[in-house]
């Protein structure tokens, strides 16, 4: 994600300032006195006597919310973000137009009903702001052929059929947009269990309550309820604000538990690559250099038997000479295939070099002997084999770890045993 240069930052918490203060200007007195007087006394500095206009209040808290969020949006750039700024630019905008006086009633009326249609698309982008948290949500032409209709049915009824005709289908929709909004932040939570979510769709699930109550015992716009109703609703989006700063920062932390476990898959992946030859995938010296001083140290300490086992491939320079590193390359693979299918998982298989192998069992030499043996018979008679170029097979030669041992000579040891192991395998033949 690119970052956004410095001065958008100031520029951003300078427009926040401004709007607060903006905000803040219709409330303040006209006279600007220091005193209040009552009648011919004068009461100190008391507050001069104001009345709060709901709806400027509440758009005015919209605008703060909105600068808020344009701050986590530069700082995050996610999609659903966006759809919060501008689901309270919106409900600014509708606010705003609901709490200002007018002269002419028909203004007024014009002004009622696109305040109506405004706070409907407030809360459809709560909606998609919903569905844009996990992926980009899908808006399609369907949309306009709706909305535009919608937007001349609360502009000109209101004008010609007075206001009531927008008030009751107003809050109706308004409260089926945020129902669907809230019950959608609801759901994130079965996928993403963050606390924002369940505050910020409860609150819409109030705020859709609360258009129901307005619709069922309100009969006009006028009239004190819709005030109370207003009131309260005040307090739901200022929950809602909060949830969202909540699941924001929920979010980020959420992102970054899924980049350590990216990080740790990866880290694994590397390591395997790392200890693992790409060919046999068997373990390779790198690891057995690792783990060898370990299992030494589990030996001495615990007195567990451990021997090696050193086994190689018999005529593969012929079969890389006569029918090339292909074939060669097939063989090592199907003998790597062998040995982990038949070696217990507490032992180790590695590749030691070209055709050898290297086999860390533990136990005893007596055992280990029998095993290798063992192997030898099983892969002779084993279908892979039948697949092979004539003769290839498998020389085996053992080595036990005594206290003190020096592990080089041990695989040395192991080493001259397996070409003992061959040379009376060939007099055999």
């Amino acid at each position: 994600m690119d970052r956004v240069p410095g001065y958008a930052w100031l520029m951003v918490l300078a427009t926040v300032v401004v709007v607060a203060v903006a905000a803040a200007v219709p409330f303040a007195s006209a006279s600007g006195g220091a005193e209040q007087i009552v009648g011919s006394v004068r009461i100190g500095i008391a507050p001069h006597p104001m009345s709060l206009n709901p709806p400027t209040l509440l758009g005015s808290g919209a605008l703060v919310a909105t600068g808020l969020l344009l701050l986590l949006f530069f700082y995050r750039r996610r999609l659903y973000i966006l759809g919060w700024v501008s689901s309270w630019v919106l409900l600014a905008a509708s606010m705003f137009l609901l709490g200002r006086p007018y002269q002419v009633p028909q203004v007024s009326y014009l002004a009622y009903g696109i305040s109506q249609f405004l706070g409907i698309l407030s809360a459809l982008m709560l909606v998609l702001s919903a569905d844009a948290y996990p992926s980009r949500p899908r808006v399609g032409r369907t949309y306009v052929y709706v909305l535009v209709p919608l937007l001349l049915w609360f502009a000109l009824a209101p004008l010609a059929l007075g206001p009531n005709t927008v008030f009751a289908p107003g809050h109706v929709l308004m409260a089926g947009a945020a129902g669907a909004a809230g019950v959608a932040y609801l759901i994130l939570l079965r996928h993403t269990k963050m606390m924002g979510a369940v505050v910020v769709g409860g609150a819409l699930i109030v705020i859709a309550a609360l258009h129901v109550w307005i619709v069922l015992t309100v009969p006009a716009p006028d009239s004190p309820g819709v005030t109370t109703g207003l009131l309260v609703r005040c307090v739901a989006y200022l929950v809602m604000a909060l949830g969202m700063q909540l699941m924001t920062f929920e979010d980020m932390t959420l992102e970054l538990r899924r980049t350590n476990r990216r990080l740790e898959r990866a880290r694994g992946r590397l390591r395997r690559m790392v200890i693992t030859d790409p060919l046999t995938g068997c373990r390779n010296r790198r690891f057995f250099d690792e783990i060898i001083n370990r299992e030494l140290q589990r030996h001495h300490r615990h007195a567990i038997p451990l021997s090696l086992l050193f086994v190689d491939i018999d005529r593969f320079k012929a079969v890389n000479d006569s029918l090339g590193h292909d074939v060669g390359d097939q063989v090592l693979r199907q003998v790597a295939a062998f040995l982990l299918a038949n070696i217990r998982e507490a032992d180790y298989v590695f590749r030691w070099g070209g055709d050898e192998f290297l086999v860390l069992m533990s136990c005893a030499e007596d055992e280990a002997r029998r095993r290798g043996l063992a192997l030898q018979n099983a892969f002779a008679s084993a279908p892979q084999a039948r697949s092979l170029p004539p003769g290839v097979g498998l020389s085996i030669g053992c080595a036990e770890v005594q206290a003190g041992s020096n592990i080089l000579a041990l695989i040395r040891t192991a080493d001259e045993r397996m070409y003992q192991n061959k040379r009376e395998q060939r007099r055999v033949h």
